[in-house]
């Protein structure tokens, strides 16, 4: 009876002493993290900034990244996209110190589902989740602190602000993208603006039974690809013009090899000969830009069987326009446009940026591009609204039409 008194007295006592060292070891972990988070051991901020290391919210994520599985992922699938009603994982950063660079932030841009994080400044941080832009009144940073954490991200990214460089727009691993603005060109404080990416790419199929384009434009679609025409995909900021070209491309033959070239890496395509190239900024003495008309150039030399520019915004239209005119069939881009019909004078917009006419527009875009296909976003939900191919008018402008329909009136915009 003694020896076993003393067997269950040791045993508990064993036990008291792995129970406290757990503890030591879980608060050891949550110390660790938050002084990561606060940015204690951040090389680029010596000490931590203003109303960050008091903050709730640091102390929340801190717990959980601290509690994280050894390999550092999230615990949940989750869907960058949001709101398309598809279930994903998330490969996005894997440990607390990835999601840590983001100070108060972190529980945010951690958080399964969330595309956008804005903060204006002294009026508070806004979120999107794929239900719509949500204001989170309970988030706080002082200017101090906030400016701070602006400098931080953006030297993160490779580069500097400051009152004389006071926007900047940069690119984080994982194709996060982060842009700044300090006072006084903002005028309510300062403002970050942090996009973030899905991390899984979706297949044809899963798009189409989420409701993202009716059966008929799906057939429609496929024959597009597989009849090498040169696709347009337009739309308006977050109607799904990545995320739908991506999967689109993913059905091209696996024997082609497919460049894409865009200002931020971004699309995710299920292909097996894939290559990316990334726009770059100047540095901090305005040298090393590689723009995207240059890449659009370089990707030539590269025997694509079909060339991809993530988004025309410039001068790299012409380039395009050149390349899809000179056997490089089955290529495609985005183009942002809030309807079908806004399509031709964003392009001949573009074109006026590289010295092109409208008429020499009109003639290119006609030859090289087979069929647009628009996206909207109503509510949560995105689709495709239209499809349509280009016309050159009597006048020789650039008109666009019905697919399908030859000799067409000119689109005009009513309600779908």
């Amino acid at each position: 009876m003694g020896a076993a008194a003393d067997g269950d007295a040791a045993g508990g006592a064993a036990a008291a002493v792995s129970g406290a060292a757990a503890a030591v070891s879980g608060t050891a972990a949550v110390a660790a993290t938050r002084e990561t988070v606060v940015g204690r051991t951040d090389p680029l901020s010596a000490a931590p900034p203003d109303g960050l290391p008091s903050d709730p919210a640091v102390e929340v994520a801190c717990a959980e990244h601290a509690a994280a599985p050894p390999d550092g992922g999230l615990d949940e699938p989750s869907d960058r996209d949001g709101d398309t009603g598809l279930d994903g994982s998330d490969d996005g950063p894997d440990s607390a110190e990835d999601w840590a660079q983001f100070g108060s932030l972190a529980p945010f841009v951690a958080r399964p589902g969330v595309t956008d994080v804005f903060v204006n400044g002294s009026d508070g941080l806004w979120f999107e989740d794929g239900g719509g832009l949500r204001r989170d009144d309970a988030w706080w940073c002082d200017e101090r602190g906030l400016r701070e954490l602006a400098v931080r991200l953006v030297g993160l990214g490779g580069r500097h602000i400051d009152e004389a460089t006071p926007c900047v727009d940069v690119r984080l691993r994982d194709g996060m993208r982060v842009h700044a603005v300090l006072p006084p060109i903002s005028t309510n404080g300062t403002l970050l603006s942090i996009r973030i990416p899905r991390r899984r790419s979706f297949r044809f199929d899963e798009l189409a039974a989420a409701g993202m384009v009716t059966v008929e434009q799906a057939a429609r679609l496929r024959r597009a690809i597989s009849a090498r025409e040169n696709l347009l995909v337009a739309g308006p900021a977050g109607s799904g013009k990545t995320t739908l070209l991506s999967a689109l491309l993913a059905e091209a033959p696996h024997h082609e090899r497919l460049v894409c070239i865009e200002d931020v890496a971004e699309l995710r395509v299920r292909h097996p000969h894939v290559v990316s190239l990334e726009a770059r900024q100047s540095n901090v003495e305005g040298a090393g830009e590689v723009g995207l008309a240059r890449l659009v150039r370089e990707a030539l030399r590269m025997r694509p069987d079909r060339v991809v520019v993530g988004e025309c915004r410039g001068a790299e239209v012409r380039e395009l326009l050149s390349a899809l005119n000179t056997g490089h069939d089955g290529g495609a881009g985005t183009l942002h446009a809030n309807s079908l019909t806004d399509v031709p004078a964003r392009l001949e917009a573009l074109g006026a940026l590289a010295g092109m006419s409208v008429e020499a527009v009109a003639r290119q875009t006609v030859s090289a591009i087979g069929l647009v296909v628009q996206l909207e976003r109503v509510g949560g939900t995105r689709r495709v609204s239209r499809m349509g191919r280009f016309e050159v008018d009597v006048h020789g402008r650039l008109t666009i039409a019905a697919d399908g329909q030859t000799g067409a009136p000119a689109l005009r915009d009513v309600p779908c």
